[in-house]
C-alpha cells in the first residue's frame, strides 16, 4: 500500500472521530499532507489524543474554517453533517472538492488488489481486527482499517493505532452500514457476520447486505444466522461458518468449547477434509468465538492454512473498549470498558458476563437520541432479559456534543420500559451522578460494565470509578 503515495492536501473535519482518525491515519501514511479540526479539539476533550496527532505531523486547527487556505484541499467530512458548519462553509467558497470518510476509504479499498472487507451488524471491528492480525502474523503486512484500537499493533508511541499502513497488496476493513455506504466497497472477500436491527430497518440491511455479498468474489457468511445465511444463496462462491449450523465449511466440534473468564478454548472443524484444529482465544464470550470463525474463514478465502489461521489468534490481544477489562479494586470490584450501543452488541456483552458467577451492574450511556429513538424498545428488553432481579442497570442521558437532533426522547424511557419488561434500572440524568451511584451500590464480587459509543471519555470514566472503588 506504501506505493500509492498521494500529492493531495486532505482536511478532516471531525478528525478525532472513531472513523475519521485511522483513515486520516492511512491517507497520511500514503504520503499525503493531512490536517484537520474537531469539536472535541475546541472543548479539550481527550487531550492527549490531539497532542498525540500533533506529534506525529498532523496540523490541527479550531473548527472555525481557518484551516481550509486553498481550493487544492479536500475536505474530508461525514455526510450527514450540517452545512452550517466552518468547514463546510469555507470549502464552498473556496470550490474545495469534498468526499464523505466513506467515499475516501472505499477509493483506497477498491484500489487495493487483495481486499477484504467485514460487514455486518455487530462484530465487525474484533473481526476486522483478528483477520488483520492473521494477515499480519502470517507475513502478509496487511493495511487495516478498523474503528477500535487494535492491541495487537498497539505501542506506547502509537496509543491510537486503530489503523495499521502496511507494505503489501492487502487492505483489510470494517465497512459501514449504517449509513448505506457499504454500497460503495467492492471487495475480493465480503463477509457477512449478522443482520440485525441497528440504525436502518431490516428490510434496507438485507438490501444492503445481499448486495455486499453479490459483488464480492467470495462471500464469506455466518450460517448461524438466518438472514445472512439466506443471502448468501446468490452468491457464486460462499465459505461459510457457524457454531449451531452444521452444514457450515468451518464450525465447532459439539462439546469442545470451554470458557472461563479470561479464554475460551475449543476445537474448530474444517468440513472440507473432516480435519479439527485446536483454537484458544485470549477473551471470553460465544460472541468472540464467532468472530474467530469468522475471521479464520476470511483468512482462508485470502489463501491462507486453517492451522496458521487459528494458531494466530491465540496471540490475539483483542480492542480497546471491546470487553476491556480495566482492573480490580481491593474491594473486589471489577471494572470493564466495552463498546456495546445497539440491541446484539449489549446483549453479547451481558451473556458473556452473565456466563460467570457474580452481580452484574451495567451503565449505559447510549450514543446519541435518535439511535435511542430507533432502538429503545429493543435494549430495553434485552437488558430487562440478560440481567437478573439482582442486577442494576443504569442510565444517564445520551451523549449529545451539539448540533439539531430532536432531543425530546431520552433515557428515563427506556429505564421505563426495563421495569415494565420486569428489570432493575435507574435513570439518573448526569454520569457523575452515575458514577456516584455505582461506588455506593457496588460490593465484592461485582462486575460494572461500563457501555456506550461515540465518546472516547467512556475510558477515562472506567478508569475513575476504579479508582474510587
Amino acid at each position: 500500500m506504501n506505493e500509492q503515495k498521494s500529492s493531495l492536501s486532505y482536511f478532516f473535519c471531525g478528525i478525532g472521530g472513531s472513523g475519521m482518525l485511522p483513515l486520516a491515519q492511512i491517507v497520511k501514511g500514503l504520503g499525503a499532507e493531512v490536517a484537520g479540526s474537531d469539536r472535541s479539539f475546541d472543548q479539550g476533550r481527550t487531550p492527549e489524543k490531539f497532542a498525540w496527532l500533533e506529534r506525529r505531523g498532523f496540523k490541527l486547527f479550531p473548527q472555525d474554517g481557518s484551516g481550509l487556505t486553498s481550493a487544492n484541499q479536500v475536505l474530508v467530512a461525514s455526510a450527514a453533517i450540517e452545512d452550517t458548519v466552518p468547514e463546510v462553509i469555507r470549502a464552498r467558497t473556496l470550490g474545495c472538492p469534498r468526499l464523505t470518510r466513506a467515499e475516501l476509504l472505499s477509493k483506497l479499498f477498491n484500489a487495493a488488489p487483495v481486499s477484504l472487507a467485514v460487514g455486518g451488524t455487530s462484530g465487525k471491528s474484533t473481526t476486522t481486527a483478528m483477520l488483520g492480525w492473521i494477515m499480519e502474523y502470517t507475513g502478509h503486512s496487511p493495511t487495516i482499517m478498523n474503528g477500535a484500537v487494535m492491541k495487537n499493533f498497539a505501542s506506547p508511541d502509537n496509543p491510537f493505532a486503530s489503523a495499521v499502513v502496511g507494505r503489501s497488496d492487502v487492505f483489510v476493513s470494517e465497512v459501514d452500514e449504517s449509513d448505506g455506504s457499504i454500497a460503495l466497497y467492492n471487495p475480493t472477500v465480503a463477509v457477512l457476520l449478522n443482520v440485525s436491527l441497528d440504525h436502518k430497518s431490516m428490510e434496507e440491511l438485507r438490501h444492503l447486505f445481499g448486495e455486499f455479498v453479490l459483488r464480492a468474489d467470495v462471500a464469506v457468511v455466518n450460517f448461524d444466522d438466518e438472514d445472512a445465511e439466506f443471502l448468501a444463496r446468490r452468491c457464486k462462491k460462499v465459505i461459510s461458518f457457524g457454531i449451531d449450523n452444521h452444514k457450515a465449511t468451518f464450525g465447532i466440534e459439539p462439546g469442545t468449547i470451554f470458557e472461563s473468564e479470561t479464554e475460551t478454548d475449543a476445537i474448530l472443524v474444517d468440513r472440507r477434509k473432516d480435519v479439527g484444529h485446536s483454537l484458544r482465544l485470549p477473551m471470553p464470550g460465544r460472541h468472540n468465538l464467532e468472530n474467530a470463525l469468522a475471521a479464520i474463514s476470511a483468512a482462508v478465502a485470502a489463501g491462507i492454512p486453517v492451522h496458521d489461521a487459528a494458531m494466530a489468534l491465540s496471540a490475539f490481544k483483542g480492542l480497546a473498549r471491546r470487553f476491556d477489562v480495566i482492573g480490580t479494586s481491593e474491594s473486589g470490584v471489577t471494572v470493564i470498558d466495552d463498546f456495546g450501543h445497539n440491541p446484539e452488541k449489549a446483549r453479547a456483552t451481558l451473556r458473556t458476563l452473565k456466563a460467570q458467577e457474580g452481580r452484574v451492574i451495567a451503565f449505559f450511556q447510549p450514543h446519541g437520541y435518535g439511535p435511542l429513538k430507533q432502538m429503545g424498545t429493543e435494549l430495553a428488553h434485552t437488558f430487562a432479559e440478560e440481567l437478573g432481579p439482582d442486577d442494576f442497570t443504569i442510565m444517564c442521558e445520551p451523549v449529545y456534543f451539539g448540533g439539531t437532533v430532536d432531543r425530546s426522547e431520552g433515557s428515563e424511557r427506556i429505564v421505563k420500559l426495563i421495569r415494565e419488561a420486569g428489570g432493575n434500572a435507574e435513570y439518573i440524568e448526569t454520569r457523575e451522578g452515575c458514577g456516584d451511584r455505582i461506588v455506593e451500590l457496588a460490593r465484592t464480587g461485582d462486575r460494572v460494565a461500563v457501555m456506550g459509543a461515540r465518546d472516547d471519555t467512556l475510558t477515562t470514566f472506567a478508569q475513575g470509578l476504579l479508582k474510587r472503588l
